[in-house]
C-alpha cells in the first residue's frame, strides 16, 4: 500500500531522481546539476544586484565548505569569477562569465523540461497542496534544526 512508504524515503528517491536528471544533462553541457542551479539563479537576478556565497548558501541550504567547492570548481571551468568588491577586502561577488552565459540557455531548458515532467497529470490544486506542504515539512525540519543547535 503507497501509504506505507515513508514520506522521507519519497522525497528522497523523488530528490535522487531529479538529481540524476540534471545530471544526466550534464554530458551535452558540461555543467553539473548543481552547478546549472546556480547559474539559473544567478542568472535570475537583477543586473545590478551583487550576489555573494554566502547568498547561494542561504538560496540552497548549503553548508560553506559545499558551497566553496562548487563555487571553486564553477570558477576553473570558466562559469563563473569571483572578484572583490571595493568596500569590503572580505567579500568576493560572483559573476557570470560568458561561457556560464552560453551554457545558461541549456541549462534553463532542462529546468523546464524536468519541472514539466514533475507537473505532468498534477492540477493546480494538487500543486499548490504539494507546495504547502512540502514547505510545512521544510520548516519543521528547519526548526528542528534550530532547536538542537541551541540546545
Amino acid at each position: 500500500m503507497e501509504r506505507d512508504i515513508a514520506i522521507g524515503r519519497i522525497i528522497g528517491i523523488l530528490s535522487n531522481q531529479i538529481k540524476r536528471q540534471f545530471d544526466s544533462s550534464a554530458s551535452k553541457t558540461g555543467v553539473t546539476g548543481v552547478q546549472g542551479r546556480v547559474l539559473h539563479y544567478l542568472l535570475g537576478q537583477p543586473r545590478e544586484q551583487e550576489i555573494f556565497q554566502k547568498d547561494l548558501e542561504e538560496e540552497f541550504n548549503l553548508r560553506r565548505s559545499s558551497a566553496t567547492g562548487i563555487l571553486q570548481l564553477m570558477e576553473k571551468n570558466g562559469y563563473i569569477e569571483r572578484v572583490p568588491v571595493e568596500y569590503d577586502a572580505r567579500l568576493k561577488k560572483i559573476v557570470v562569465l560568458p561561457k556560464g552565459l552560453e551554457a545558461s540557455a541549456a541549462v534553463d531548458e532542462d529546468i523546464r523540461y524536468v519541472e514539466s515532467k514533475l507537473q505532468d497529470g498534477l492540477t493546480e490544486e494538487e500543486l499548490e497542496i504539494f507546495r504547502r506542504a512540502a514547505k510545512k515539512m521544510l520548516r519543521n525540519l528547519q526548526q528542528s534544526r534550530d532547536g538542537e543547535e541551541k540546545g
